[in-house]
């Protein structure tokens, strides 16, 4: 597709360095992000604690891709080391997470519970004018049996108690949500991806969440290149 790799220095998972990460311009101010690039499992190492992780720095890569003139953002889903609903990304973008004190706050998947308020009047205002695509490979819900926590928790380092506290601060989220901004979006499928930016996504950038390997096959044409082909193998 043509386009350019972008570099930037962002907050990695634990939110207590700085970490290099990429993504991609291509043409008609199209973005492309990984979240994985700067929220990913691979880059804890083994440091698995998905209650203490957060997706700040992709809000902090959204944002530099607005800066360089994006109009679409497309969001890779893939390989959290996340469960916090999203809130850190929506807290680099701007909204403000408030807790019983009245304590501005970072929320991560241990301290979602402790959302008391959320304040929208800060975010980033240039948001509004950016259409925003997932690619995400998996229809879960926020919460629940089939939910971000009690399927993909355990792969991140939860255990058994872990997942219940989890899950039970995402459905906290969802309810504060509700209650505030009047949105519910907690079973749509899709929304507990990534540790549930799907859900963040979808409240808070009104966004289209849809199959990843859908979009790529469409957007690099695959049916042309294979259409006098025989047999195709995929890994």
């Amino acid at each position: 597709l043509g386009g350019e790799k972008k570099s930037v220095w962002v907050s990695d998972a634990f939110n207590e360095q700085k970490i290099l990460a990429h993504y991609a311009m291509l043409k008609d101010d199209i973005a492309v992000i990984e979240m994985a690039d700067c929220a990913g499992l691979p880059l804890v190492k083994n440091r698995l604690e998905p209650d203490k992780t957060t997706t700040f720095g992709v809000g902090e890569l959204i944002i530099d891709a607005i800066n360089s003139g994006a109009k679409k953002i497309i969001l890779g889903f893939g390989g959290s080391a996340t469960n916090d609903g999203g809130c850190g990304m929506a807290a680099a973008l701007g909204v403000k997470f408030k807790d019983e004190q009245d304590q501005e706050f970072i929320p991560t998947g241990g301290t979602l519970s402790q959302i008391y308020k959320i304040d929208m009047n800060n975010i980033y205002s240039k948001i509004k004018d950016v259409e925003f695509i997932s690619m995400c490979d998996v229809d879960n819900p926020l919460c629940g049996r089939l939910g971000a926590s009690a399927v993909f928790a355990p792969q991140k380092g939860a255990d058994e108690d872990m997942v219940k506290s989890l899950d039970e601060g995402l459905a906290h989220l969802a309810k504060i949500i509700k209650r505030d901004l009047h949105i519910e979006v907690k079973d749509i499928k899709g929304a507990g991806a990534a540790g549930g930016l799907g859900f963040c996504f979808l409240t808070f950038l009104n966004a289209k969440l849809m199959p990843g390997a859908e979009f790529i096959l469409r957007k690099t044409r695959l049916e042309e290149y294979i259409k006098n082909s025989d047999l195709v193998i995929t890994g």
